[in-house]
This record gives C-alpha cells, structure tokens and sequence, in this order.
C-alpha cells in the first residue's frame, strides 16, 4: 500500500548512505524499503501512544539489525556515522506521524549496531 502522509512519502530516506560508497546502494535499498514499511504499518496501524509506536519501531530495528550482517558480508557496516543516519530517519518517521515528542534512542532502543 502506498505511503498516504506526504511527508513521509517524499523523504529521501537514507540519502547520505546512498551518497556514501561505504555503502552498498542494493544493501542500502533494503534499509530504504524498512523505513517505508514502517511508514505503512503505522498508517495501517494507527499507534495511539509512544508505547505503540516504540513496538513497531523497535521492530523495524530488528529488521536493521539483520540487515547490519548483509553490511558486514560486503565489507560495510553499520558503524557510527550509519547508525547516525538511520536514527535521524526513524526520528523522522515519528515526527512526520504527529511523534514529535519521542525519544530517538527508545524508537531503536533493541539495536545491535
């Protein structure tokens, strides 16, 4: 289903990860594609508290969380900067879906990178 919160919809997520050849773009593909299902799980969802949403964020970051291994396997990895980038878009996700008031570090609190 398409991404109906505009916001969310012309977000270039993970821009500064495609700009950085660190990066495999086909690896960085697949975290893009986790970010858009969260935009869609929340708009299907509908989260009605920070609780609710934390669950679906948190288990987006397991999908990163995974993903950090495919990183490893062609050289990369999810390392201070990338991890910096992810977490600005999860933040992203939340303010653009009326969570302004949530804390970055509990949206991707379950994360191993």
């Amino acid at each position: 289903m398409p991404i109906t919160n505009q916001r969310a919809a012309d977000h270039p997520f993970l821009r500064h990860m495609y700009g950085d050849a660190y990066f495999p773009d086909h690896i960085v593909d697949r975290g893009r594609a986790i970010l858009v299902r969260l935009c869609e799980r929340i708009e299907a969802e509908r989260p009605s508290d920070l609780a609710a949403l934390y669950a679906l964020t948190q288990a987006a970051t397991e999908e990163f969380n995974d993903l950090d291994e495919e990183f490893g396997a062609a050289g990369s990895g999810i390392e201070t900067v990338g991890r910096e980038w992810i977490a600005e878009d999860f933040f992203f996700v939340a303010a653009a879906y009326g969570f302004a008031d949530a804390d970055v570090e509990e949206l991707i609190a379950n994360r191993d990178w």
